[in-house]
């Protein structure tokens, strides 16, 4: 198979600092990647070594099969949507998205006919003669993704897009470009940090830390089968369990590894009385006392004390209220642990029938 971007044992260095160790990923035509990652991860000198901006000390990037480490920038068939939007202030809508191809030095007519084509494509065909100040951020950032894609890419390449937007917006913003990208067929790249952002608009996402790859795959693959213990604490609301030991159900035996791992509160069922829970639940589920309640729209997140360690799920709103300072019995169905570098799923011993509960 012929990768639309392929990265092979990729190295970088900035002085000390290795922000790039031995990276390699594919990424098949057409398909929209998130490379997500926490500050200082390494997330961004990828986006910049492929778009030719930043040079690899040691290793290969490949551009729709072609080696591309010493082609200019210029030359590589992508198009750079910047986290700033970096318009051009004293330009009409109209001129920033045809400036690429005046650079190229396209005929007149098919600046115009292009330009006339991106516009409808991202509703602003009525806002050509307006300068980016007369626009909102949303607009404008539709704009400058008009601009990237105005020379026909091979590769589109967004560094933050909805960074400069607000919230409301941004939901909104999501949604069109996941279904514009996919509408063009053009394989594309966007660094975010927002976790919620990843899972939302990629096809798949490619975790970083400290310079190296993670894991890579689906959104979905990656939130039920976290490989390691970083991607498991970095994606979705968990808590962090210094030692599961410690609850009912996850008692282990001859063992030399740590007792450490993570609890979502999609793990957990939370009751008001022991009663709400079907047999054999109650004989390892644990008393706890109701730290705080919040309203997140369908259900009531709750935090519970239990043991020592502060623990968080969800309630439905059509089940009794709990409120801040009543006990409350908490059933943990499993946790992701972690021995060594890799997480394993531990279920509650009180689930298995055939268990001996401790």
């Amino acid at each position: 198979m012929t990768y639309e971007v392929e990265l092979k044992n990729v190295n970088k260095n900035f002085g000390d600092f290795q922000a790039s160790n031995n990276v390699s990923f594919t990424i098949e035509k057409g398909k929209l990647i998130g490379l997500l990652g926490p500050s200082g991860s390494g997330k961004t000198t990828i986006l910049r070594m492929i778009a030719g901006l930043e040079t690899p000390d040691s290793g290969e990037i490949y551009i729709g099969g072609r080696l591309v480490n010493d082609v200019d920038p210029g030359k590589r068939g992508i198009g750079f949507l910047f986290q700033s939007y970096a318009l051009f202030r004293h330009m009409t809508v109209f001129d920033n998205i045809a400036f690429g191809l005046e650079v190229q030095k396209k005929p007149k007519a098919e600046i115009k006919q292009r330009v006339e084509y991106l516009t409808e494509l991202v509703g602003l065909k009525d806002f050509m003669n307006r300068y980016p100040m007369q626009l909102s951020g949303g607009q404008r950032q539709r704009v400058a993704f008009a601009r990237a894609l105005a020379p026909n890419p091979e590769l589109l390449l967004l560094d933050e897009p909805f960074a400069a937007i607000d919230a409301k917006v941004r939901q909104e913003l999501r949604q069109w470009l996941k279904h514009t990208i996919h509408k063009l067929g053009i394989t594309s790249v966007f660094v975010t940090h927002d976790q919620d952002e990843a899972v939302e608009v990629a096809d798949e996402i490619i975790i970083t830390n400290h310079g190296k790859i993670e894991q890579s795959g689906s959104p979905i693959e990656i939130y039920q089968s976290p490989l390691t213990p970083f991607v498991a604490k970095f994606i979705g609301d968990s808590v962090h369990v210094p030692d599961y030991t410690i609850f009912k159900g996850f008692k282990i035996k001859d063992d030399n590894h740590s007792h450490e791992g993570i609890i979502r509160p999609e793990f957990l069922e939370i009751a008001a009385d022991i009663s709400e829970f079907d047999l054999p639940m109650p004989l390892t589920s644990e008393k706890g006392i109701v730290h705080g309640t919040y309203f997140r729209g369908s259900v009531i997140q709750i935090d519970v004390d239990v043991k020592g360690q502060r623990l968080r799920g969800f309630r439905g709103l059509e089940k009794s209220p709990l409120n801040e300072g009543d006990d409350a019995y908490v059933f943990i169905h499993k946790i992701y642990a972690f021995v060594g570098n890799e997480t394993r799923v531990i279920e509650n011993a009180g689930k298995k029938k055939e268990s001996v509960v401790i």
